[in-house]
């Protein structure tokens, strides 16, 4: 069996790096604002429901649609390759917890700029992407041993290349997300008010 301390030479890094880099910037476009421009919402900072239940509606918050749920699967797998070619030594748990930490800060900022909500359906199956991205760098080094970073280094220029030529695609046909909207429940005004 190989060892998981094979790390990418110098050079092989800095190019590792920054295709990390172009990566993160069109995951945090994505997740942020859906590929539209990039703006802050009205309801930025005012108090909204969080969504603590995954997988079921919960309170003002519906279930999660499955084709929402499987593209956050796909859009970080990659990030589970970036975590194996630049930490291949760390263990799935580790690899886990560094991407519940990525897909938290998103959720957290989406919420605070009111341009999604918090979700934990989205932190479960973003990790679980990273993970199925990072269980795909631990069979190449198992296949590939001493040619492990090598292999990494090209499949992390690769995924973001294609990543950066899907986006581009994407901004220049007529298909969208839809229109963008403030993340606000609407609450029933007919409380009654203490006297």
């Amino acid at each position: 069996m190989t060892t998981p301390s094979h790390f990418p030479s110098r050079r092989g890094r800095v190019v590792v790096i920054v295709a990390l880099l172009v990566y993160a910037v069109l995951l945090a476009w994505v997740i942020l604002w859906k590929l539209e421009t990039p703006w802050i919402g009205d309801a930025a900072g005012l108090a909204r429901p969080i969504k603590l239940v995954p997988f079921v509606p919960s309170g003002d918050a519906g279930a999660s649609m499955p084709a929402e749920m499987l593209i956050n699967l796909v859009l970080f797998v990659p990030l589970g390759l970036f975590i194996g070619a630049l930490a291949p030594t760390w263990t799935w748990w580790r690899a886990g917890v560094g991407a519940l930490g990525v897909s938290l800060a998103l959720e957290i900022v989406q919420h605070l700029i009111s341009t999604g909500s918090f979700d934990t359906t989205d932190l479960t199956v973003n990790t679980a992407g990273a993970l199925l991205g990072w269980a795909i760098f631990v069979a190449v080094r198992r296949t590939a041993g001493e040619r492990t970073p090598t292999i990494m280094t090209r499949v992390c220029v690769s995924v973001s290349a294609l990543a950066l030529v899907a986006v581009v695609a994407f901004v220049a046909s007529p298909l969208n997300y839809g229109p963008q909207r403030d993340v606000v429940v609407e609450r029933p005004s007919s409380a009654v008010m203490p006297g």
